[in-house]
């Protein structure tokens, strides 16, 4: 009889496209994916410790797989076990843990493992020049939207951020590479595909030839492959003018982006490490929205930074005010031991940070209205992703400018691009008709 499993994710892009490496690999080893609300014979946790919040949800993940899946083998993967191997095996009841090193190799180790009294650790470091470890998957199951991970690691630095020890350094997935798994994902029906990595925007920096994102995108374009291509996440350095007009003036290229900005006061920033200022970043914002007609323009805000100042909170809310922004995600700063940030002495009380987070939040709420008040009576190519929940004949899906639309109709199958026009607002996105029911 085949094995069970069921796979637990937290945390990135990059470990929900290792999550479906694993899967693909079990179930082309034999074995058998059960929903997640049923008992299991091996279980996987991929773990994520961005925060102090997610390595509490990770650790919770992992102790309630171990009590509801009594005859499992319980294993953990991902950026807690690459970290703090240590911290993990004095969980009682956890069979396996392994880190970001030696993917390709971990779905046989699964398989063969039995139940321990002390867990099998199958740790390794990061070598000084090592390659990237394609893990090539054909199929992204449950999602419209397939993920690409082209790029590893990050040499940033940043002070509040643990992701470099956990991920290791720069390295990238060769460009024709990239192009044969793109064409893999056309073949299997696939319409939408998301380029992520850690640090996106480095990607072949350690490979030769100059190859870097603009390159793989021109590429792209080369090769005509017929996806909608998205970006993930990139700091405001990686934007410049070539990337911009190439998104301006391709239609296969979303009209998306996600900047990786953390804050609108430049003291903050340098006592971050990170390496522009808020006039750099209003340039290449600014510079986006006036170039690519309808774009979405998202940042990630990190709140309560150790010695965020309220002058140096009000200078971040004024700023982000004044962009032309379309949301926010808002991360309140919580201490990661690992950084450089963990050993600052001017840690800001929590209730101060949430009082923050909650004026970032509800500037958020106010960008994206007047963004989604901007689109109406314009047309948009959604990919369907199936029916709304809880609306009668009313489907929803995904635009190119990373707005969620629902719209009624009779028939609908999730992963199909169709044409909608804006027409109204709702809670969680815009409302929209067919063009042509």
């Amino acid at each position: 009889m085949s094995k069970s499993f069921k796979i637990i994710t937290l945390g990135c892009k990059v470990n929900q496209y290792e999550s479906a490496f694993l899967e693909e690999s079990l179930v082309n080893l034999g074995c058998r994916k059960v929903g997640q609300d049923r008992a299991a014979e091996l279980v996987v946790i991929n773990t994520c410790i961005v925060t102090a919040r997610a390595s509490y949800q990770s650790r919770q993940a992992i102790r309630r797989a171990i009590r509801e899946n009594p005859e499992a083998v319980v294993a953990v993967t991902g950026c807690y076990g690459q970290v703090f191997p240590g911290e993990l095996s004095r969980i009682e009841g956890l069979d396996v843990i392994t880190g970001n090193v030696g993917k390709n190799s971990l779905p046989d180790v699964l398989i063969r493992t039995t139940q321990h009294n002390a867990p099998l650790v199958t740790w390794r470091d990061f070598g000084v020049s090592m390659p990237f470890e394609e893990i090539p998957i054909k199929w992204f199951r449950g999602r419209t939207r397939a993920f690409l991970k082209i790029q590893d690691g990050c040499e940033s630095f940043c002070a509040y951020c643990i992701v470099p020890k956990a991920r290791g350094p720069l390295r990238s997935l060769k460009l024709e590479r990239a192009i044969t798994n793109l064409r893999d994902f056309k073949q299997n029906g696939y319409k939408e595909v998301v380029l992520t990595g850690i640090h996106l925007g480095n990607y072949g920096s350690d490979l030769s030839n100059g190859t870097g994102l603009i390159q793989l995108l021109t590429e792209i374009d080369k090769n005509r492959l017929g996806l909608r291509i998205r970006l993930s996440s990139l700091e405001p350095t990686e934007i410049d003018r070539e990337l911009i007009e190439l998104m301006a003036s391709n239609e296969w290229l979303c009209r998306h982006f996600h900047i990786s900005l953390q804050s609108g006061d430049d003291s903050v920033l340098r006592r971050m490490n990170r390496h522009y200022t808020a006039k750099l970043a209003t340039k290449v914002i600014e510079d986006i929205a006036r170039s690519v007609p309808a774009v979405s323009i998202g940042v990630d805000v990190l709140v309560g930074f150790p010695g965020e100042t309220e002058r140096a909170f009000l200078n971040t809310l004024g700023f982000l005010g004044e962009l032309p922004i379309t949301y926010m995600h808002v991360f309140p700063y919580s201490r990661r031991q690992g950084t450089a940030a963990a050993s600052f002495n001017d840690h800001l009380d929590t209730r101060i940070i949430k009082e923050r987070a909650y004026l970032l939040r509800k500037l958020d709420r106010t960008k994206r209205g007047v963004f989604w008040n901007s689109l109406m009576g314009q047309t948009f190519q959604v990919l369907t992703e199936g029916w709304a929940p809880g609306g009668a004949d009313l489907a929803r899906g995904l635009s190119d400018n990373y707005v969620r639309f629902t719209f009624p109709t009779k028939q609908i199958s999730s992963n199909e691009i169709v044409k909608v026009r804006a027409i109204g607002i709702t809670e969680t996105g815009v409302s929209a008709v067919r063009v042509g029911d």
